[in-house]
């Protein structure tokens, strides 16, 4: 138990003492010091008039020996230097003659000051103010100054009220001081009284505590044969018992836990009130949530789709299992979830089960891409031998120059269905990463230099021109030479064929962060917004790229290469205005 716990048996019998105590001390403290400071105000009221009175006599006899104002106000510097006061010298009619620590000129009339008029009236005039002059809280004692049966002047006699003040302070702090060390005397002597009344208690608090925290193994010493030595043996009789349940249950819950950790289907279990009340790993993967924050939480809130919770509401209805396949998720995750009411083994609870069917779905959509785009591309060549081939054989085959074209046509057909089927095979080989890279330091220009090479005749014969900005300063690159060359004659390629007569095809290279970014820039027709996200599918071609042939596997094959060598792909174009392509690669170490 604490020792600052308020709510403690200790304290309450502790603290009701204690208060009273320090209710009497303060009253002490409050009525001792203002008892102590109308006894120092008074002796210091009564040692300013002593000196007050003194120095009238004083100035009497300095005013009939030198009455100059200067001798005057030298007088009264002098004499409240020594005193430590401020001492002030005011004629009959208010004007002030000298001042000890004020220039007497920049003072106003004192005859309206309260002490002043008391002086005059009384014999005797006090008082405490701010003061108008130094603008300081302050104690005034005044007395008339008599030549004879005649009044002279006033002499006041002034301290600040701060200095009374740090005096109480002091006097205050010492009594605070040992009052305190009083209170903490009595507080002891409380906590020693009720301690052995209260320890065995605290023990029992204790380990009833430890106990919910987890810990049941403690067990307490007998306290004896009273009340409490009773209830300490019943507490050591309730904990071994509740220790061997939870070691069955503990045993029970870690076979089911290792079942549900190492599911690939996502597990959780909703109550009567559709809240979550389990959720394994797989469902926490597959809704981003975590089991500790999400438990108590409702369906609809943890999982935040209305048909998992229709599905959990339909079943609690109907008490049968029901199932349903839904799409979630900005990734488009597909799952399969099956709602099985537990019935008699958790009574009001569901089970949900979630089988993510993506890679499934996924496949299945690629492998009807593929056969639909395969398909697409090979009925347009296999159409044309087979009317070709009929043609040949309605006669054709007599005239030997058509059937030598025709013939001609067959084998381009031939041809174009080989290159499909050559791509393919090598599009299947670099992503299942069978195509082995042989990669070194290469420099950007030297890759750039030999496919210009090898575009420049095709790009003349189109009537276009190659320029080439690469600067020869760019840090090498980990390539393999061959395939990249490959990337950049795809590019140049498409460049090529989409840029019109007269046209310009620029290359470059910059060195960004780490890596070095290739550009192919035309001046060709551009690609539209729509096709532009899909041009590095496989097959897929703009309207205009079915109009001027292909396989529509180059840039599928780029893309490959690129990433194989652990760099990036991608083009920008604006239709009318040309389009430029661009791909990474990481600079050597």
């Amino acid at each position: 138990m604490k020792f600052f716990d308020l709510k403690s048996i200790r304290w309450r019998i502790a603290l009701p003492q204690l208060g009273l105590f320090l209710l009497i001390l303060l009253g002490l403290l409050l009525y001792l010091s203002g008892f102590l400071r109308g006894i120092y105000l008074d002796t210091l009221k009564s040692r300013l008039e002593a000196e007050c009175r003194l120095l009238a006599t004083e100035t009497v006899q300095m005013e009939q020996s030198s009455p100059s104002p200067t001798a005057i106000e030298q007088y009264a510097q002098s004499t409240g230097a020594s005193l430590g006061l401020r001492f002030t010298i005011i004629a009959v009619n208010g004007k002030v003659l000298a001042d000890s620590e004020v220039d007497p000129a920049t003072m106003e009339n004192h005859l309206t000051r309260p002490e002043v008029q008391q002086a005059l009236s009384q014999g005797l005039g006090s008082n405490t103010r701010k003061s108008a002059t130094t603008g300081i809280n302050t104690l005034y004692v005044a007395v008339p100054v008599r030549s004879g049966t005649q009044t002279t002047g006033i002499v006041r006699l002034a301290v600040p009220v701060a200095n009374v003040d740090a005096v109480v302070a002091r006097l205050q702090t010492t009594l605070s001081i040992a009052l305190g060390i009083a209170a903490l005397l009595s507080l002891v002597l409380s906590f020693l009284a009720v301690r052995s009344t209260t320890q065995p208690l605290e023990d029992l608090t204790d380990a009833a505590r430890q106990v919910s925290a987890g810990n049941l193994h403690v067990t307490l010493l007998p306290a004896g044969g009273d009340e409490t030595g009773l209830l300490t043996d019943a507490f050591n009789t309730m904990t071994e018992q509740l220790r061997s349940q939870l070691d069955a249950l503990r045993g029970e819950r870690e076979k089911l836990s290792a079942v549900l950790s190492r599911m690939s289907d996502g597990v959780a279990i909703l109550d009567d009130q559709g809240r979550v009340t389990m959720l394994n790993p797989t469902a926490e993967r597959i809704f981003g949530q975590r089991e500790a924050q999400v438990l108590g939480h409702s369906a609809a809130e943890v999982f935040r789709h209305h048909q998992l919770f229709d599905l959990w509401r339909e079943c609690v209805e109907s008490g049968k299992p029901n199932a349903v396949t839904i799409e979630i998720g900005l990734e488009h995750t597909f799952l399969q979830a099956v709602a099985t009411p537990l019935g008699k083994s958790l009574p009001g609870s569901t089970l949900l089960l979630f089988q993510d069917l993506t890679r499934l779905r996924r496949l299945e959509t690629v492998r009807s891409d593929f056969i639909a785009n395969i398909s697409h591309e090979l009925r347009t060549p296999l159409a044309s031998l087979q009317a070709l081939s009929e043609t040949l054989q309605e006669g054709a085959l007599e005239d030997s120059a058509a059937g030598r074209r025709f013939l001609d046509q067959m084998q381009k057909e031939i041809d174009t269905i080989n290159q499909i089927i050559r791509e393919l095979l090598e599009l299947s080989m670099i992503e299942s990463g069978k195509v082995p890279l042989t990669v070194q330091s290469v420099q950007p220009a030297s890759l750039w230099a030999g496919s210009l090479v090898r575009m420049q005749l095709q790009a003349e014969r189109n009537g276009l021109q190659l320029a080439n900005l690469c600067p020869e300063n760019l840090p090498p690159v980990n390539a393999d030479a061959p395939r990249i060359e490959q990337v950049m004659i795809n590019l140049l390629h498409n460049a090529i064929k989409f840029t019109p007569h007269g046209g310009t095809i620029t290359v470059s290279a910059e060195a960004r962060a780490g890596e070095v970014v290739f550009s192919i820039q035309d001046t060709g027709v551009g690609i539209s917004a729509e096709d532009l996200p899909r041009i590095f599918e496989r097959f897929y071609k703009a309207d205009r790229s079915r109009s001027g042939g292909g396989t529509g596997l180059g840039l599928a094959i780029a893309r490959h290469i690129v990433e194989t060598h652990g760099g990036r792909i991608w083009a920008e174009s604006t239709e009318g205005m040309g389009s430029t392509f661009f791909f990474t690669l990481p600079v050597t170490a």
